[in-house]
């Protein structure tokens, strides 16, 4: 028992609620967890947006598209790579909707929440790639505050350990993942906290990405696929911890080949398009919806307009003084002039 007690004074608690209710409305943490990544996503992207040429508006409207597309592409791919809970035995194909619980796969939403920005961008006539570049480590950051909603929900831990920073997990949660898995798991076990290792690793590589961004000006969506690449190197060796129910392919989960493919897709897509297009792009905007040089000409035309009426007045004021000058001379000669004549 004293051996016991001694780990787990040294490992990480998992949170005893993670729903809270405020009369019949109830409060999820995995909610919570994902909209405050939403906004501090959209908070960096905007600033780096703007620094790159774009308006700040623009992230919001591109988001209206992009979030929806991505939360429900995201729960397609964690049912469709996870399909036990919903349509195996004893499955619930209701549970499916039930997004509240956990379980949105990161490439589903990266997928449909890249059509729903290619929707925005289309709209508000901006390029695609010059987007996904400044959304890159904001994205990644979204991601690391999302991971703190699995450990709200003691989810998508890791296999058993002894390091000190093991994870706690109640013991209902454990009798569920031996039901499930088949394990036999005593109270008082410690997982590795994958949760953590995500977080950590997804803010490291934000990092990284704004150094290389700032160090080479990348432009043309190469922040994007430098993003897709950090990320799945440190996907595949998390994933291969996880011991919750995956599909497996060839003794691999999926998403473990999932990262392999498309972390290989994207260092290719990394070394093509910067011999394709080095640099950064000259315009954030698609050709001939150039907003920024179009408000520009409209301020200068309002520029002059407005100097305009100023001639305009020496002019009358010119006019009036001549024509006062000539009703003068019409008069007859100043009687002052014709005493000195």
């Amino acid at each position: 028992m004293t051996g016991t007690l001694t780990t787990l004074a040294t490992s990480i608690p998992s949170p005893g609620q993670h729903t809270w209710y405020v009369g019949p409305l109830p409060i999820r943490a995995y909610a919570l967890a994902i909209l405050a990544g939403i906004a501090v996503a959209i908070w960096i992207t905007s600033k780096r947006w703007a620094a790159r040429g774009g308006h700040p508006d623009d992230v919001l409207e591109i988001a209206f598209w992009a979030v929806p597309f991505g939360i429900v592409g995201g729960r397609l791919y964690h049912v469709i790579s996870t399909p036990d809970p919903y349509w195996g035995q004893d499955g619930d194909p209701v549970r499916a909707l039930y997004v509240w619980e956990g379980g949105l796969g990161i490439w589903g939403a990266v997928a449909l929440g890249g059509l729903g920005a290619w929707i925005g961008c289309r709209r508000i006539g901006v390029r695609l790639p010059a987007f996904a570049d400044a959304l890159a480590p904001g994205l990644l950051v979204a991601q690391a505050v999302g991971r703190l909603g699995n450990w709200f929900n003691q989810e998508l831990f890791g296999a058993p350990t002894t390091v000190p920073w093991g994870l706690e997990i109640s013991p209902e949660v454990i009798e569920q993942l031996n039901a499930s898995t088949g394990t036999s798991f005593a109270e008082g076990t410690l997982f590795h906290p994958t949760f953590l290792y995500e977080l950590l690793w997804n803010l490291a590589a934000a990092a990284v990405l704004i150094w290389l961004d700032r160090r080479y000006r990348l432009g043309h969506g190469r922040v994007f696929w430098a993003y897709v690449a950090l990320y799945t190197l440190g996907r595949v060796w998390i994933e291969m911890l996880r011991i919750d129910t995956a599909e497996h392919v060839l003794g691999l989960r999926l998403n473990v080949w999932t990262s392999i493919v498309v972390g290989l897709g994207a260092l290719i897509a990394f070394v093509v398009v910067g011999r394709l297009h080095p640099g950064r792009e000259d315009t954030v905007e698609l050709p001939g919806r150039e907003r920024a040089a179009q408000a520009e000409t409209d301020t200068h035309a309002e520029a002059e307009g407005d100097a305009e009426p100023a001639p305009d007045a020496d002019a009358d004021d010119t006019t009036s003084t001549g024509g006062a000058g000539a009703d003068a001379q019409a008069a007859g000669p100043d009687p002052g002039t014709a005493a000195r004549a």
